[in-house]
C-alpha cells in the first residue's frame, strides 16, 4: 500500500453534487477525473478542468481509464447491485486504493429514537451495495451516510409543492448543505480515514412544521399544509462520530437560518 499523498482522484458522478465537489477539489490541487450518463454534460466537465467520461455502471463495460486515480468517489443514486458487483472487480484490478462510497440517513428506520453509526440499518438495495464495498478486502471504503440534501437551487422552498401535504408535521428535520458535505469528503481524504461509516447531518433538528413554514415563507410561498398523522414516527440522524473522529464543525448549523 502506499504511504505517499493521494492526489489523484476520480467522481462516479459529477452531479448536483459531484461536479461541485470536483471544483472544490481542483481548486485543493487535486487531479480529478469525473463521469457521467449524458453526452451533452462532458462539455461542462471540460471546461471546469474535470477530465470527462460517460459512465453507466449498469451497462456493464469496462472503466479502464476512468479508474486510473487513487482515490473514487462514488456519488451516484443508482441501485444496481449487478452493476455494482462488477464496478467492484473492476476496481479491484484498478489503481484505486481507497473509495469513498456516497450512501442516505434513508438506512435507518423511524424508530422516534437518535441514531447512530451503530444502529441496525433497513435491508434494502442501498445497504446491500454498501455491504459489498465494507467486505471487500482489495481496497479501503469509508461510507458516508448524509441526511437531507439542500444547498444552491436545491432550496426545500421548492419541496411539497401543487397542494401536496407535508407529513408527520410533529418529527424532526434531518438536513445537511452542500458545503459540508464537500468539506467533510475532502477531510476524510486529507485526515486519511478509511474503513468508517460517518453519518453527516446538522445538529440542528428543528421540527417538520417549523422547517417547512419557514422555508416557505422565506421564498415568498404560502404557508403549507400538513398531514395530521396519528401515528408519531421520527428519527433525529447523530453526526458526533464524523464530529469527534474528524474534528468537524458544522459550517451550516441553523437549520432556520438558511
Amino acid at each position: 500500500m502506499k504511504t505517499v499523498a493521494m492526489r489523484n482522484v476520480s467522481i462516479l458522478g459529477c452531479g448536483w453534487l459531484g461536479k461541485s465537489l470536483a471544483i472544490y477539489l481542483l481548486d485543493e490541487g487535486y487531479s480529478l477525473k469525473g463521469s457521467t450518463t449524458r453526452e451533452e454534460k462532458l462539455e461542462l466537465l471540460q471546461v471546469n478542468n474535470i477530465e470527462p467520461f460517460i459512465i453507466d455502471i449498469s451497462s456493464f463495460e469496462e472503466f479502464d481509464d476512468f479508474l486510473q486515480s487513487d482515490i473514487l468517489i462514488i456519488a451516484i443514486t443508482s441501485k444496481d447491485i449487478d452493476g455494482f458487483e462488477n464496478l467492484i472487480a473492476q476496481i479491484e484490478n484498478s489503481s484505486i486504493q481507497k473509495v469513498i462510497f456516497i450512501s442516505s440517513t434513508s438506512v435507518y428506520a423511524r424508530l422516534n429514537k437518535v441514531m447512530t453509526e451503530e444502529d441496525e440499518v433497513l435491508k434494502t438495495p442501498l445497504t446491500a451495495i454498501e455491504n459489498l464495498f465494507r467486505e471487500n478486502t482489495f481496497f479501503e471504503t469509508t461510507i458516508i451516510r448524509f441526511a437531507g440534501l439542500f444547498g444552491d437551487e436545491r432550496h426545500p422552498s421548492n419541496w411539497f409543492k401543487n397542494g401536496r401535504k407535508i407529513p408527520q408535521p410533529k418529527g424532526f428535520v434531518n438536513m445537511i448543505h452542500k458545503e459540508d458535505c464537500i468539506e467533510i469528503i475532502h477531510e476524510i481524504i486529507a485526515q486519511n480515514c478509511w474503513n468508517e461509516i460517518f453519518n453527516a447531518c446538522s445538529n440542528h433538528h428543528p421540527t417538520r412544521r417549523e422547517f417547512y413554514i419557514m422555508a416557505k415563507l422565506s421564498a415568498d410561498f404560502e404557508v403549507p399544509e400538513f398531514e395530521e398523522n396519528e401515528c408519531y414516527e421520527w428519527k433525529i440522524i447523530s453526526s458526533k462520530k464524523v464530529q469527534k473522529v474528524l474534528g468537524y464543525k458544522f459550517v451550516h448549523d441553523d437549520l432556520l437560518n438558511i
